[in-house]
């Protein structure tokens, strides 16, 4: 976890197309670096090594949900501080309430702009560092 700008995340989704889509606007648009996960077990494994600034975490996934993800995170000292956003087409007031409760930093709804992926979660973790 930094205290500088935004420049690595690591991003879960199982979606391929969602998953490519989202991966190229980050990079290409948004001139991060991503490593990319298909699975929370695949991020928890990951994460440490990788070093992300952020996490970007689908909600639905099968196995290790979203919110089971963020759960494994914080159970580990490497990781248990890492802001994390959640992207999810599920975004009523309530159910993004939850979300932040289970300790997200955020909630990008899905569908999502690619052209504004990146900018939007830069203004969260912004927003985040600025607390």
């Amino acid at each position: 976890m930094s205290d500088g700008p935004l420049t690595r995340v690591l991003y879960i989704e199982d979606d391929l197309d969602i998953q490519a889509i989202a991966t190229l606007a980050l990079e290409t648009v948004g001139g991060l670096t991503v490593q990319v996960c298909s699975s929370g077990h695949d991020a928890v494994a990951v994460a440490t090594a990788f070093a992300p600034d952020c996490v970007l975490l689908d909600v639905m996934m099968p196995g290790m949900d979203g919110p089971a993800t963020l759960e494994a995170l914080r159970a580990d000292v490497a990781t248990a501080r890492l802001p994390v956003v959640f992207m999810t087409a599920k975004v009523q007031p309530a159910e993004v309430e939850q979300l932040r409760a289970l300790g997200a930093i955020g909630v990008i709804a899905k569908p999502f702009d690619p052209m504004s992926l990146a900018a939007e979660l830069r203004a969260i973790f912004s927003g985040w560092q600025g607390r």
